[in-house]
């Protein structure tokens, strides 16, 4: 599982012209799952993500997490994160787990993130998603598990 996440003051997801998500500050987060993944990797990121200190203190240091901020997520489904452009032209997708599956640990992300306490919006699962963004710093990391 295979996760970028980047720092916002603001984020939305539009589909059809209508925004399905939308954040002010924190995290916008693009999320692939890729074959083999399961709930664990799911669970050790969403815990990753809560806790990492990337916001800015009184001092201007990085040592606040998205929880100490207050701050919301919005997880976008990303299965071009399991592309493989190593050979060739044209990205292999070989790696990325069925649709089903993906939608399945998707969804259980979110909820794990919900669960986490934190406030969560989304796009919708194999869209065909517009994300705008204000990245904060900017501040982008990617996670793998």
């Amino acid at each position: 599982m295979k996760a970028v996440i980047q720092r916002v003051t603001s984020a939305s997801v539009t589909v059809e012209g209508k925004i399905v998500g939308q954040i002010g500050q924190g995290l916008m987060i693009l999320l692939g799952v890729e074959k083999g993944d399961a709930e664990v990797q799911a669970d050790w990121l969403v815990e990753k993500i809560c806790g990492l200190r990337i916001f800015s203190d009184a001092d201007g240091k990085m040592n606040l997490s998205v929880v100490d901020i207050g701050g919301a997520l919005l997880v976008v489904s990303q299965f071009t994160l399991a592309g493989n452009c190593n050979k060739g032209r044209r990205p292999s997708f070989d790696t990325a787990a069925p649709p089903e599956e993906g939608k399945r640990l998707y969804e259980y992300f979110v909820a794990a993130a919900r669960r986490a306490g934190l406030p969560v919006e989304t796009g919708i699962f194999q869209a065909d998603m517009q994300v705008s963004l204000v990245n904060d710093g900017p501040v982008t990391f990617i996670l793998e598990r």
